[in-house]
């Protein structure tokens, strides 16, 4: 099976289509660029469509990759028949190149394998044979310095027939599919552990059973995590004696005197070899999957946090609340520059607070402040309470940001190169009133993982997930576009075909000559070549510049489809922007060609009638109730506002004005089964939710979505 052929039966996509987005990416054309400008070559393949793409073509290659060094490992061996060659380049799997490569893979020193030193593998090949009535008369043959008696050479033989079996294909699948069908995950508590405070967290799954295959994802991963951190054992079972039964059958037609050394070779094989590795390979694949969904979750919590409603260029007083050590002020300009910070005590101990509201409201006057920004963290309540007290002359609208992860940026190399000259705190209070501007500019900043919106992300495969996460960021960046002006290095570095390097070298080269006035300026940038050029141009874009369409998503190479299509009207190109009388009326079938074709020229009549339109929601104002101040003030039955701040496969969680965020389950989100989270909520969606039990002492909420939302 070719590559080609492989993605198709994986992804039920067409072959052409298929066939041009490979030859697409091994141009070094990426997957924005790919889904964006080359429908035509694709098919019209959507982002999700190529990135599946992406990942079956990945997974070839590594399956080809394997089987060259099976191929070359059993070759060196002279074990290598033509037949088995064939079904070594035929395999579809790992998992079946594994089995064929079994028998010819290197061992440590195993039972078998001194039982063969010791000659006794005809013996074995003998009694698999089952056609010697009296066994216990030809085991004598086989006696040397090695083997004492006629037990032992029996006994060795049983090791080797043991071997054979535990490599027959036929005996793994078969084992395979009783644990895919009738699996139970069990745990243990450590009896020593029982009692260890952090262990009560995972006390559930003390004495736990359940069908593997319908163990959902963030309870295979809470299981897991705590067998990791020792409080528990896990076990994969099934029905031994069963599946033994049915394998003798297969494999014993006969009853005589060899019958009882191949049934006891079996149940060695058996319980030594094949149900260790078989069971642990099985939990493998179910914690892969467990991963995948992890991953899934986390990701589309990411792209929802990311495509968040900016305020826009506002000037924003931003501050970072907290008790003893004050509240940390900055005010910001419409670019998100850094005007003015200072620190201001409100709350307990010092309790300044008619003198900060008189400072914050000075503030606002004095740097013209359009909007407020309050941290979410510790304070942020009181914090808010008191900004809402403040008469303003010109009051700005306020809103509580989310903190997650502003700490991390504060410590960062990135930080610490926009602010050389300003402690953590400061950085914080920047990072917290730009990302109510713009979400996405500021937390690409920041490291995914540590937003906090993933579900067990530091049990999933680290490398799968940066790769899930890195590729989020990248579509969600691309998809919105960049202002090359105003752009950080973390922000352009995302941009299809840029990267760190060109990202520092554009901006240092918008220092050095200021901004970009036009897109063909931007090969100017030092090592930015044609091909980076050809796959970011289309993303970067250039406000106010001599070219309208230097602001728009239509790519430098179709300008001059524009241009012909306002030649042909009789008018200039920035009359066609925005007109969509005028574009209604151009037939798109007049400027197809080889390789421009409808769906690039209806992207540029959509484009060229909303240009760079902004396609996330603006920023609203939200208020929690004022009443509720701690999980004490909570009542069963409460309707009360809140913001979704995560997306689980078990429900979400929602943050109601107070430290502990409540949890909406699945079966509280509507009164029909729900498939998706995400089809009834999506993060920082504002909600109106009704709470339907407290447990003070475990600081758990468990909330339902009201009807009215």
């Amino acid at each position: 099976m070719n590559l080609i052929s492989y993605v198709a039966k994986h992804t039920l996509l067409p072959e052409k289509g298929i066939k041009n987005t490979v030859d697409l990416l091994n141009q070094d054309c990426t997957l924005p660029f790919i889904s964006r400008y080359r429908k035509e070559a694709t098919e019209g393949l959507d982002e999700v469509q190529i990135g599946a793409i992406v990942q079956f073509k990945t997974l070839f290659e590594a399956l080809e990759k394997r089987k060259v060094a099976v191929l070359k490992a059993i070759e060196e061996q002279d074990a290598l028949t033509d037949e088995l060659r064939l079904k070594i380049k035929a395999t579809e799997d790992l998992i079946t190149l594994e089995d064929l490569y079994l028998p010819f893979k290197k061992k440590r020193k195993t039972k078998a394998e001194t039982a063969r030193k010791n000659g006794l593998e005809p013996l074995a090949k003998i009694i698999m044979a089952k056609n010697y009535a009296e066994i216990d008369f030809v085991a004598p043959q086989y006696l040397n310095e090695h083997v004492k008696n006629e037990d032992e050479a029996l006994e060795g033989a049983r090791h080797i027939i043991a071997e054979w079996l535990n490599e027959r294909i036929s005996i793994r699948n078969q084992i395979r599919n009783q644990l895919e069908r009738t699996a139970m995950l069990t745990t243990k508590v450590i009896s020593t552990k029982k009692d260890d405070e952090k262990a009560q967290k995972f006390r559930d799954y003390f004495d736990w059973s359940e069908a593997l295959k319908r163990c959902p994802s963030h309870r295979l991963l809470a299981i897991l995590r705590a067998e990791n951190e020792g409080f528990i054992r896990v076990k994969i079972e099934i029905d031994d004696a069963y599946i033994l039964s049915k394998i003798a059958d297969r494999i014993i037609k006969s009853n005589n005197s060899c019958t009882s050394h191949v049934q006891l070779a079996l149940e060695d094989a058996y319980k030594r070899l094949l149900i260790p590795s078989l069971s642990n390979e099985t939990l493998k694949l179910a914690k892969e999957k467990a991963d995948d969904e992890a991953i899934s979750v986390f990701s589309k919590n990411l792209k929802q946090l990311l495509l968040g409603a900016p305020l826009g260029e506002k000037r924003i007083l931003a501050i970072d609340p907290g008790f003893r050590t004050g509240c940390k002020v900055v005010c910001l300009s419409a670019q998100g520059e850094l005007r003015h910070n200072e620190t201001i005590y409100p709350h307990a101990p010092q309790n300044k607070g008619t003198e900060a509201m008189k400072k914050i409201s000075s503030l606002c006057d004095a740097y013209k402040i359009e909007a407020i920004a309050i941290g979410n963290g510790t304070a942020s309540r009181e914090t808010e309470h008191l900004v809402k007290r403040i008469h303003f002359k010109n009051p700005p609208e306020v809103f509580v940001v989310s903190e997650a992860g502003a700490s991390i940026y504060s410590a960062s190399k990135i930080a610490r190169d926009e602010f050389p000259n300003y402690d953590v705190t400061v950085r914080g209070s920047v990072s917290i009133g730009r990302r109510l501007a713009d979400p996405l500019a500021e937390l690409v900043k920041i490291d995914a993982k540590s937003i906090g919106v993933g579900q067990y992300q530091h049990d999933v495969d680290q490398s799968k997930l940066q790769t899930s996460l890195d590729g989020v960021v990248e579509s969600c960046v691309n998809s919105v576009g960049v202002n090359i002006n105003t752009a950080s290095v973390p922000l352009l570095s995302y941009v299809s075909g840029i990267g760190p390097k060109l990202a520092e070298n554009i901006v240092a080269y918008r220092n050095e000559n200021g901004a970009f006035t036009d897109r063909a300026t931007i090969k100017k940038v030092p090592r930015l070549g044609g091909k980076a050029f050809e796959q970011g141009a289309g993303f970067l874009r250039i406000k106010d510049g001599k070219n309208p369409l230097d602001d728009s998503s239509v790519h430098p190479e179709s300008y001059s489809v524009v241009k012909q299509m306002a030649k042909d009207k009789g008018v200039a190109i920035s009359d066609l922007i925005g007109n969509k009388s005028q574009l209604e009326k151009i037939d798109l079938k007049k400027y197809c060609t080889d390789t421009v074709g409808l769906p690039t020229l209806q992207d540029i009549i959509d484009e060229l009638e909303k240009p760079g339109l902004d396609r996330r929601e603006k920023a609203k104002v939200f208020t929690f109730d004022q009443n509720v101040r701690s999980i004490s003030d909570l009542r069963d039955g409460q309707l009360l506002p809140g913001i979704v701040n995560n997306i689980t496969n078990f429900g979400c969680f929602v943050n109601i004005g107070i430290k502990e965020s409540g949890l909406i389950h699945v079966s509280n989100l509507s009164d029909s089964f729900v498939k998706d989270v995400n089809e009834h909520v999506h993060l920082n969606q504002q909600i109106i939710v009704k709470v339907l039990s407290i447990d003070i002492p475990r600081k758990r909420i468990q909330l339902a979505l009201h009807k009215s939302n």
